[in-house]
């Protein structure tokens, strides 16, 4: 076992080599200490009993919960709205995210924000002024996120990156928990990745769909900040044992 094996082998790394088209490997090895924030969905919780299961998640490591507003129009499922954020609020001192997925997401805004949302994040497929739609978020005091489906390609960010605190790529089709990874996904984190270095600005690049222990770890390499599960830690009896089981390779060498 070579030195950089063992390297990798005692801290639960994984290794992405840099191949130059001369054919040499060279591995620029670098110890990414991320810090990967975990967002619970509790679309896939107990409705019935939200609040002892927001501080169960608390409890448990989660650093944010993920709130999935649907309007039964953009995406084909009714969920909750503000007045669960609002009744929450009092009860967990974790950031709450939330997701708009709905037509007219200019009209939820101001009522996400006075609810208790500290990221408000809408999609890009769901109005025609992206950019006056974060400065409308932003406006709030709350930081401002994008979201876009997997059909949708990474271009769709250029021209607002500069302005938002957070990209949140699906790798579902929105509109459901539960579903299955859509791999073809990796390459476009990575590509954000990318943009998000190229901007130098502290922007959280967030995962939502099929994330679970063997998802987690792929979308950490291709560079995610967050990752939002729902139907993965709920179940799981213990929530803080699944939580800990999404982060297990938040130490990575990063080829550069």
């Amino acid at each position: 076992m070579t030195d950089l094996e063992l390297f990798a082998l005692n801290y639960k790394v994984l290794i992405s080599p840099l191949i130059h088209n001369s054919g040499c490997v060279t591995l620029i090895i670098k110890l990414a200490m991320k810090s990967i924030k975990i967002s619970a969905s509790i679309l896939s919780a107990d409705f019935s009993n939200f609040g002892a299961v927001v501080q169960r998640l608390e409890d448990g490591g989660a650093n944010m919960i993920h709130f999935d507003i649907m309007d039964g129009h953009f995406v084909p499922n009714l969920t909750f709205g503000n007045g669960l954020i609002k009744s929450l609020r009092a009860k967990s001192n974790l950031k709450f995210d939330t997701h708009l997925m709905v037509s007219n997401p200019e009209q939820y805004i101001e009522a996400c924000a006075e609810a208790g949302s500290d990221y408000i994040t809408a999609h890009a497929e769901s109005t025609k002024h992206l950019h006056r739609l974060i400065a409308q978020i932003k406006a709030t005091g709350k930081k401002a996120g994008v979201s876009i489906v997997p059909s949708t390609h990474e271009d769709a960010l250029k021209y607002v990156i500069d302005d938002v605190d957070l990209i949140l790529v699906m790798t579902v089709n929105p509109g459901f928990g539960g579903q299955k990874f859509i791999e073809s996904q990796l390459l476009k984190i990575q590509n954000i990745r990318k943009m998000i270095n190229d901007t130098k600005r502290d922007i959280l690049l967030s995962v939502d769909g099929g994330i679970n222990s063997t998802t987690a770890p792929l979308c950490i390499q291709a560079g995610a900040d967050v990752l939002v599960s729902g139907a993965y830690i709920f179940s799981g009896d213990n929530y803080g044992d699944r939580i800990k089981e999404l982060r297990a390779n938040t130490k990575i060498i990063e080829a550069s």
